[in-house]
């Protein structure tokens, strides 16, 4: 290991993934001088193993599921789909696992970039060891913001690693599709990467150890995913969890809780995230290395008032979009305190991220789609609200009808009875995805059903099924 320089900046970043990048942009913007630290590629978890090469995968599998429901359509895409071409596809999306691209993003705006692992040493301090051992010390003015991320939980299970398992990474940058797949988990992870590898040619299995999937949107969403993937060929086994697993003869053996035996050619973990925290340093300033980092609104750990902790690390919402818009907030937070200007941190405010409470919206890309933001029925009733549900089919609506024949779907909002607002709002069906921003604007703007009748939807579109929920809670 050999010392080097040490070199101030206003504002240093821990972490070059969508969030890091994010906050460096809003910083240089504001003319503070950043570096970023990153390990690994420019662009981080999201352009390489998750975001971009999952939804590459995916976006073959869902086109031709709709080419599937309309006929003159449907019988020219009878055939499987290329994997071949669908993989090449998604080695486009990922720019082949070279991050040029984002280093040139990055060198535009201004940042300097460190290439190693970055730890924090103290107060305002930050070590950089470069893959050649070469140490450099970067010192903060203003700032030291942790954007690390998260990785893949693996259970604690004997001869686990001997089993080379997969986690999303392998998932989403696998060079084949396995014979077999055995899919432990019910989440986002766990269904999109099921949906994607049993069209693309796997048999397959979905172990989950709840009731359902999805269990942390409202249980209908949950429900119409298994039911489709059902019909895919998928075998779902819900209350199930693994006991042990081993390699024999090449391939994975999995003993579940209920004494089943299930070979495969690979298995998926998709059991959940841990952060990216236990080698950063986190003893130098008084944190338990591996935690989590408590924040406040404008994105700062607390106890502190240089350190900031932005996106899955903070684990105020574990989703790459609602990331970028801490990272926003964050950035002008710290150039806000840096020029002495007031920080506007009442709620709603520039520089607090007030949505992470209200109105986190999510997609989950498989077939059908569901999409969500705000709170769920029992989310919203656990919280104190006086709320009632409203669910419409939208079976009911024209422009579902024309999306596709047999077109299955269902919509939930959820009105707060005593402000008349919605709290939450749920889509299930092809293409809903879409409509989730709609949404997300009426929950996080607070707008008044009375409002809402007043945004009028085109017709004959999916967006219809806004003026079905709100005529389902006018009648009854």
């Amino acid at each position: 290991m050999t010392e080097t320089e040490t070199i101030a900046y206003d504002v240093v970043v821990i972490g070059g993934g969508p969030v890091g990048e994010n906050v460096a942009d809003r910083t240089r913007a504001a003319g503070l001088s950043t570096a970023v630290v990153e390990s690994e590629l420019l662009g981080g978890e999201c352009s390489y193993w998750a975001c971009m090469p999952s939804k590459a995968l995916l976006r073959p599998v869902i086109a031709q599921a709709d080419a599937r429901r309309l006929p003159g359509l449907a019988r020219a895409v009878q055939s499987p789909l290329d994997t071949t071409a669908v993989l090449a596809r998604r080695d486009e999306y990922t720019s082949h696992w070279k991050d040029d691209g984002q280093v040139a993003w990055l060198e535009g705006t201004g940042a300097d970039l460190y290439r190693g692992h970055g730890r924090l040493a103290g107060p305002r301090t930050v070590t950089v060891t470069a893959p050649d051992g070469t140490v450099t010390t970067l010192t903060a003015r203003h700032a030291v913001a942790v954007s690390t991320g998260t990785r893949a939980q693996l259970p604690d299970l004997p001869g686990l690693a001997e089993v080379r398992p997969w986690t999303s990474r392998e998932a989403t940058s696998a060079k084949a599709a396995p014979g077999r797949l055995i899919v432990v988990g019910g989440g986002v992870v766990a269904t999109e990467m099921a949906t994607a590898w049993q069209a693309l040619g796997s048999r397959v299995t979905l172990l989950v150890r709840g009731k359902g999937l999805l269990n942390r949107m409202e249980p209908f969403a949950g429900e119409l995913v298994a039911e489709a993937l059902a019909d895919a060929g998928a075998d779902i086994r819900t209350g199930t969890s693994v006991e042990s697993v081993s390699r024999e003869n090449g391939s994975v053996v999995a003993v579940t809780s209920a004494g089943d035996r299930i070979e495969a050619d690979e298995i998926l973990f998709a059991t959940g995230r841990v952060p990216h925290t236990d080698d950063i340093g986190l003893d130098t300033v008084g944190r338990e290395p591996g935690s989590w980092l408590d924040v406040d609104d404008t994105l700062r750990v607390t106890g502190t008032d240089w350190l900031y902790a932005v996106g899955d690390v903070n684990h105020r919402a574990l989703l790459t979009h609602q990331g970028k818009y801490q990272a926003r907030i964050a950035g002008a937070a710290i150039a806000a305190r840096a020029a002495g200007d007031p920080v506007l941190d009442e709620s709603w405010g520039a520089h607090v991220a007030t949505a992470d409470h209200h109105a986190v919206p999510q997609v989950v890309f498989t077939d059908p789609e569901a999409a969500a933001v705000g709170l769920s029925l029992a989310e919203a009733e656990q919280a104190g609200h006086r709320v009632r549900a409203v669910d419409v089919e939208f079976s009911s609506v024209a422009g579902a009808g024309l999306y596709g024949d047999g077109y299955k779907g269902r919509a939930r909002m959820v009105v707060d009875l005593e402000d008349e607002i919605l709290r939450g709002v749920t889509f299930v069906g092809p293409g809903v995805g879409e409509l989730v921003h709609s949404a997300t604007v009426a929950v996080a703007g607070r707008v008044p059903v009375s409002r809402l009748w007043h945004a009028v939807p085109s017709y004959p579109t999916l967006s219809e099924v806004w003026l079905r929920l709100l005529e389902a809670y006018r009648d009854n």
